[in-house]
């Protein structure tokens, strides 16, 4: 008889690859844990590599367009598009420009998310989602769109630096467009509801290690090459200075009698209008007295505004810019031909690679820990040989903005651990073993029995 091992075994849930049989020979300019992600990933057909930044998901993910057969459509951020086409450039894989269907005649297409409309997913055999955790940002209608456009697309590849291991909707998110489970039956199979003041989906207990075999089964999350068993030798990352700057702030905030920190939303937003102008003057101060390369954030369009009017040799890219004037300006900053960008984390703080630049500044901080980081990993980035100096600059009437970023900050950093903890034996396990294909082990234990009318017939 089966022990019980055995039979909970049998009963696991992981997702069964539907790729490649035999993966041809990858790129040699890929380091070994690039090359073993992106094997792994053409052998699976459908998965989710959350690398973090500057580990080269641009180049894995070119490289396992290139080998997919048929043709590939990317899907990524604006900017983001024309930077995968000069990494393709630099590791001799092909990527076409292009911003509908009939003007993408290569085998691999990248374009922005907006252009989806454009193109006919019938077209291509495979897709590949970069940044693809702003699927989170965009309307249910639209992420649901993204989702049923691909169904019935063979490859499908997710990939992003920041999947939020507490954020249960991201991740069910991910599983849904792969193909691998829908959020509700990821919820329904592994959490339960705490209900009452809190709504909020908790892992069950006795699910714990079932959820991280099954996550393992589709995605790999990497914050260096170690936690894959390689060597970190190439990717380190140099010292991030944080320099807080509160402004004071002697009259009160619009409404109030007093100088005193916001304690709502309304009061936060109320109280960074009021203070724009001695914000935007402490942030100039110090571009000005550089001759280094900047990048500016802020949140609101009256500070970009004062920004560029505050700051030697800024330029401004602002929602309301046409894709093209936004493509230019990131190119002319990128290349060096612009001192001082101005601009949104919601713009420009996704996918791009900036470690010519190692000064950033903060002049609009909203309460979104995820476009802190991403907007400062624009820089701070394997492969940025500076240190890198963040200002942040807030009033003191905007309350506990400053605290609450570093609650989530410390916060994510222990869910990411742990993510990568429960990950790390599994996903060494099937990466580096991605030689041999793998699979769900088939062991009948019920004899098979032949009804009558069968044999009769």
């Amino acid at each position: 008889m089966d022990s019980y091992s055995e039979f909970l075994t049998r009963k696991a849930i992981t997702d069964p690859p539907t790729g490649l049989a035999d993966v041809p020979k990858l790129n040699d300019a890929l380091f070994p844990f690039q090359r073993d992600q992106v094997r792994w990933a053409l052998r699976r057909g459908r998965a989710a590599l959350w690398d973090d930044c500057g580990l080269g998901k641009t180049p894995m993910q070119n490289e396992w367009a290139l080998h997919v057969p048929g043709r590939v459509l990317i899907l990524a951020p604006l900017a983001v598009a024309q930077q995968t086409v000069r990494e393709g450039i630099k590791f001799g894989v092909q990527v076409t420009y292009a911003r509908e269907s009939s003007a993408s005649l290569g085998k691999i297409t990248v374009t922005n998310y907006e252009m989806l409309d454009h193109f006919d997913a019938s077209l291509f055999n495979g897709v590949v989602l970069d940044e693809s955790s702003i699927l989170k940002a965009y309307d249910g209608k639209t992420r649901t769109k993204i989702i049923e456009t691909f169904a019935r697309t063979p490859f499908r590849l997710a990939c992003t630096a920041t999947p939020s291991p507490n954020d249960m909707m991201e991740l069910g998110n991910h599983a849904e467009f792969l193909g691998v489970m829908s959020r509700t039956e990821m919820l329904a199979t592994f959490f339960c509801h705490d209900g009452g003041d809190t709504s909020k989906w908790r892992l069950k207990g006795h699910a714990e290690y079932d959820f991280w075999r099954w996550l393992c089964s589709w995605a790999v999350s990497v914050r260096k090459p170690s936690d894959l068993g390689y060597d970190d030798d190439e990717f380190m990352l140099p010292e991030l200075v944080m320099h807080d700057v509160c402004v004071r702030v002697d009259d009160p905030t619009s409404g109030m009698l007093f100088p005193m920190e916001a304690s709502t939303l309304h009061e936060r937003l109320q109280a960074r209008r009021d203070t724009i102008e001695d914000r935007v003057a402490h942030c100039a101060a110090i571009v000005n007295a550089s001759n280094e390369a900047f990048i500016c954030w802020c949140n609101l369009n009256t500070e970009s505004d004062a920004l560029v009017r505050a700051i030697q040799d800024a330029i401004e890219i602002r929602g309301s810019d046409s894709p093209a004037i936004k493509e230019k300006r990131l190119l002319d900053f990128s290349e060096g031909r612009a001192r001082v960008l101005v601009t949104k984390a919601s713009i420009a703080g996704y996918g791009l690679n900036w470690q010519h630049c190692h000064n950033v500044a903060f002049v609009g901080l909203s309460d979104s820990y995820e476009d802190f980081y991403q907007a400062i990993r624009r820089c701070w980035r394997f492969g940025q040989k500076s240190a890198v100096n963040c200002y942040v600059i807030t009033a003191e009437t905007e309350g506990a903005v400053v605290a609450n970023i570093r609650r989530k900050e410390a916060q994510a950093a222990v869910l990411a651990d742990s993510m990568v903890e429960h990950m790390r034996e599994i996903m060494q396990r099937e990466i580096r073993a991605a030689d041999a294909r793998t699979k769900d082990a088939y062991n009948p234990t019920t004899p098979m029995t032949i009804p009558d009318w069968l044999r009769a017939a």
